[in-house]
């Protein structure tokens, strides 16, 4: 009985600080989407109109399209290089574990300083390199491009994601027993065959958290955007996350905004859900 008081004291105040500032704002923003507030003065219901808008405005469904398809790219670009990785770190090599803590630190620089730093790479260290060698493609700044600034957007995104990944990878590359590639090199198995039929679906289950995870957080892609392009040139790297944002707080849209947001939700939510169908059912197969 005093176990549970001592687990009550807890997960209560953890519970009160989850639900104040995250459960409660966001209700909040449910209830203000059905409304005309602007973040200021007085408010009237609208009912659904904000949501209908959403799938009018263009500028919103540029948005997606550009979100989509960088969430797309950067999720397929980092699992297969993550996987690549971990893979190698996993043999036996020299220097093993100096490699990993190498590869792991990107993860913890600050999204915004990685961001800015490379934005300066981009736009000054290259070009002055590309001009020096002669070559045309260093010389430019693909920030400045409406048609190649996602590249770069993705580049930072992966360089700093690999790190994360990379780790999962190897939780469940040291999961394998050492006997069944031994077994398998004895039937005769190439490497190929041996990470076909072995390590791949022995990893299946961290291989669907990371696509998972990857894919919803890109998805949420902020903070590389604002370092790196602002949105920019024209609204041509402009993600969802950064729309809501700077309609909502700068722009007067806060009902607004508040229903795009609930809108973005449900369709993370349920491209999650897909994933985790699709993968799951892949584990089973296997």
């Amino acid at each position: 009985m005093k176990k549970n008081h001592v687990f009550m004291a807890i997960a209560l105040p953890a519970l009160a600080l989850f639900f104040i500032f995250h459960t409660y704002p966001a209700l909040q923003g449910i209830f203000y989407s059905f409304t005309d507030w602007k973040g200021y003065g007085s408010w009237n219901f609208v009912g659904v109109k904000n949501y209908l808008n959403v799938f009018k405005d263009n500028r919103a469904g540029a948005a997606y399209i550009f979100t989509f398809q960088f969430a797309i790219v950067t999720t397929i670009v980092v699992n297969i290089i993550s996987l690549l990785i971990a893979i190698g770190l996993n043999s036996k090599i020299k220097f093993r574990k100096t490699l990993r803590a190498i590869y792991f630190l990107p993860y913890i620089l600050s999204i915004l300083i990685i961001g800015f730093i490379f934005n300066f790479i981009f736009a000054h260290f290259l070009p002055q390199i590309g001009t020096v060698l002669g070559s045309e493609l260093l010389s430019k700044n693909i920030l400045g491009d409406p048609d190649l600034a996602w590249i770069g957007i993705v580049i930072v995104a992966v360089w700093q994601g690999v790190a994360f990944n990379t780790l999962l990878y190897l939780a469940g590359l040291v999961t394998i027993s050492e006997d069944l590639y031994e077994a398998a090199s004895i039937d005769g198995a190439g490497i190929w065959t041996k990470f076909w039929k072995i390590t791949f679906p022995m990893i299946a289950p961290f291989f669907t958290i990371n696509m998972v995870l990857s894919m919803k957080n890109y998805l949420m892609v902020f903070d590389q955007i604002v370092a790196m392009t602002g949105g920019g040139p024209g609204k041509s790297t402009e993600s969802i996350s950064l729309l809501i944002y700077r309609g909502g707080f700068e722009g007067g849209q806060f009902a607004y905004q508040s229903a795009n947001a609930v809108v973005y939700f449900v369709v993370i939510v349920i491209i999650s859900i897909i994933q985790l169908k699709i993968l799951n059912r892949r584990e089973a197969a296997n």
